[in-house]
């Protein structure tokens, strides 16, 4: 919800036993009674919840070689580690067993 003065958004605020929606940029107030919060869970619109029990990495892969497990793929990254006018570091994880290593240049 948004205020209709300055357009910000809306926060939730207990006054008493009630909540109000209450705008932190101008102090607007909505009125009682006209607001209603409430919370929906999604499997009660008659879908399927899917639960991801695995991370998945959105990073760019490699053939590399890890050094714990010795397969043959690794996601990597750049991180400036050091001052500005050295490289940046490599930074490595295996997509099997998920070993983490950096590589200085």
């Amino acid at each position: 919800m948004f205020c209709p003065k300055c357009k910000s958004i809306l926060l939730p605020k207990k006054k008493g036993a009630k909540v109000q929606m209450v705008c932190g940029g101008c102090g607007y107030t909505s009125q009682e009674g006209k607001t209603i919060i409430s919370e929906k869970i999604a499997a009660s619109r008659g879908g399927n919840v899917e639960v991801v029990h695995k991370e998945t990495e959105p990073l760019p892969t490699t053939d590399v070689i890890c050094p714990k497990c010795g397969n043959k793929k690794a996601y990597y990254w750049f991180l400036q580690t050091r001052a500005s006018d050295e490289p940046e570091t490599q930074f490595l994880k295996c997509t099997a067993c998920s070993h983490q290593w950096r590589v200085y240049d």
